[in-house]
């Protein structure tokens, strides 16, 4: 069997490790790089000549976004699936509008991974589920709930924000909305960013007022 070349992108060098080791015990996959930004991956892939290039979306330099799209237009062969912390909408929709195969959140089970790749080297597309739930939302054109300053925020950070201001800790909101306290506080951090405000108790005041 055909072994799956796959090239590894992402910053943060115990990530890359971690991923390696978990990967090169499969029998049907070969990685054959790995780069800490998306410059070092557009060098990489003449030499290693990936079939999947698995990408951080978060990354200085050349974020996973940006450096889909280059993939996408110098090197359609490549599938590149996002690996992400993050399922904001900009990171989602951007991703996949560049030409991504798929978009994985980072905990998913190493089987789900490896059925990714494979699935991404025969030409699928390969969706996480709360990633899946959210494109079909935004193609049945689900509003986005919209008051002072709301525009500001994606349809998930609304979601996150009305939780908190209803008294849900961060773990029962990752519960009720399928993906991880860490990814539950990056989106309180963004919304307290963009309406300026100063904490959870602040934010329960704007939206219940």
């Amino acid at each position: 069997m055909t072994r799956v070349r796959v090239l590894l992108v992402d910053d943060q060098v115990l990530l890359r490790h971690g991923l390696r080791k978990l990967l090169e015990i499969e029998d049907t996959i070969e990685v054959v790089g790995d780069a800490a930004d998306g410059h070092a991956a557009l060098r990489a892939i003449p030499e290693c000549r990936p079939d999947v290039a698995l990408v951080d979306a978060r990354m200085p330099g050349m974020d996973g976004v940006e450096l889909i799209g280059h993939l996408s237009r110098e090197h359609p062969q490549v599938a590149a699936i996002v690996l992400s912390t993050f399922d904001q909408d900009d990171y989602i929709f951007g991703a996949l509008r560049a030409g991504a195969a798929g978009y994985l959140i980072k905990d998913c089970s190493p089987d789900d991974l490896v059925a990714a790749i494979r699935r991404a080297a025969r030409g699928e597309t390969v969706l996480a589920s709360p990633v899946a739930a959210r494109l079909v939302a935004e193609l049945r054109g689900v509003p986005v709930i919209s008051s002072a300053g709301h525009e500001k925020l994606s349809a998930r950070e609304i979601e996150v924000a009305r939780l908190v201001s209803a008294g849900a800790a961060n773990k029962e909101i990752a519960a009720r909305l399928y993906i991880t306290e860490g990814t539950v506080k990056n989106h309180v951090s963004a919304v307290l960013r963009k309406l300026g405000l100063r904490d959870r108790t602040q934010l329960a005041r704007h939206f219940n007022g």
